[in-house]
């Protein structure tokens, strides 16, 4: 897997000590909004927002603020009206971005990503330009201590994963998506420590990127990250955890 799946799993890390759990809390209550007013209100009928109710609740969000949420989606609380966008261009050493947002004005979303972009060495791109370069996938990070890599391969295969990869001391399972809560669960009831999970657009081929490039590549990442409006960024860069670490 592409070192873009280290980079989930540090940026999990660095939000367990992060205080900006209010940028954290609305990001988690747009995309339970969305999900509701997409695939309706009942999560059991709803993957999308049964992975997004999954998500809040891990993250500690009140249940009081999930249901709002839910309520505002499905038209039974007024609310801001809200708007998926996505975005995709190439970011420095040609690296394919995209780029999932949430936007109540996409006339402001799009010239602020567009500068986010050209400020780091990138430039945005027309639609489908690389998102034929991903696919949807559900991802884990887990660290299954005591536990014989050929149980945990059983274990998720079971559960319907796809793939399971050692990284370093830990593994990384891959799922289809709608998968992804069954394999979730399965890991949660042996007890495996799961270190990150989401859905994914994960690269089929990734692009190598060392020393200052990969810092610019980071750079751009981050501050795409920052924005407001921004839900998920997805590239395929290849960088050594060493440096994604010291990002």
């Amino acid at each position: 897997m592409s070192g873009h799946s280290k980079w989930s799993t540090i940026k999990h890390k660095k939000a367990a000590l992060d205080a900006k759990r209010g940028r954290m809390f609305t990001r988690l209550i747009r995309e339970i909004t969305v999900a509701a007013r997409s695939g309706g209100g009942d999560p059991s009928g709803n993957a999308r927002l049964r992975a997004a109710i999954g998500a809040a609740k891990e993250a500690n969000m009140p249940a009081d603020n999930i249901t709002r949420a839910i309520k505002k989606g499905t038209g039974e609380l007024e609310g801001v009206q809200l708007e998926e966008v996505t975005y995709e261009g190439y970011g420095p050493s040609g690296v394919a971005v995209i780029v999932e947002t949430v936007t109540d004005n996409k006339n402001r979303t799009l010239p602020e990503i567009r500068h986010i972009f050209s400020k780091h060495g990138g430039n945005m791109a027309a639609a489908n330009a690389v998102a034929w370069m991903f696919e949807k996938k559900g991802y884990l990070a887990v660290q299954a201590k005591g536990m014989p890599e050929d149980q945990l391969l059983e274990l998720v295969l079971e559960a319907g994963a796809d793939d399971l990869r050692q990284d370093g001391d830990g593994h990384e399972v891959f799922t289809a998506p709608e998968a992804f809560e069954a394999v979730k669960e399965a890991l949660k009831a042996k007890g495996v420590e799961i270190t990150a999970s989401e859905l994914a657009m994960t690269p089929k081929n990734t692009v190598r990127a060392e020393g200052s490039a990969a810092r610019k590549v980071l750079n751009l990442v981050e501050a795409l990250e920052e924005h407001d409006d921004v839900q998920h960024v997805w590239a395929n860069f290849d960088i050594d955890e060493s440096e994604m670490e010291a990002s």
